[in-house]
């Protein structure tokens, strides 16, 4: 059986942590949640925006945009979550710029590929999974894909 394709930059960053010994993948992470891109002004102030990500403890929304095919991934995660913020910078820095067709084809289980099963509780990976399941639907909501 083959492996599901990965968008360049999503098996860019599984590399990089499975390169790494485990407890620094989480220090990895953890460098991940302090680069989740700033929100575009357009979305600040207006939560009706977003989608909340209840599979996620910390309050963490979402915002897809689809623009002429390529998808663009916005996220809120706080501060005091960095391990829930690592995720959703993994996502936004690995989904924003693809495709639609790209998006939809991530496999639903990435968060189990970055090797942290260990070192990150399972119900933070579902938030993970369920980040990318809601930014797969979203995409789906805004094509005809």
């Amino acid at each position: 059986m083959t492996e599901p394709h990965l968008p360049d930059a999503l098996a860019q960053i599984r590399d990089e942590f499975l390169d790494l010994d485990e407890p620094e993948r989480l220090q990895l992470l953890l460098e991940f949640s302090q680069e989740l891109p700033a929100v575009p002004a357009r979305y600040e102030g207006h939560p009706e925006m977003y989608e909340r990500v209840s599979e996620c403890q910390s309050p963490v929304f979402i915002a897809t945009e689809v623009n002429d095919g390529i998808v663009a991934l916005h996220a809120t995660a706080p501060a005091e979550a960095p391990t829930t913020r690592g995720f959703a910078s993994i996502l936004v820095q690995g989904i924003s710029g693809l495709p639609a067709e790209e998006v939809l084809a991530i496999p639903s289980d990435y968060a189990m590929s970055l090797g942290l099963t260990r070192a990150v509780s399972p119900l933070r990976l579902s938030g993970m999974t369920g980040m990318l399941v809601r930014a797969q639907r979203q995409v789906r909501a805004l094509t005809s894909i």
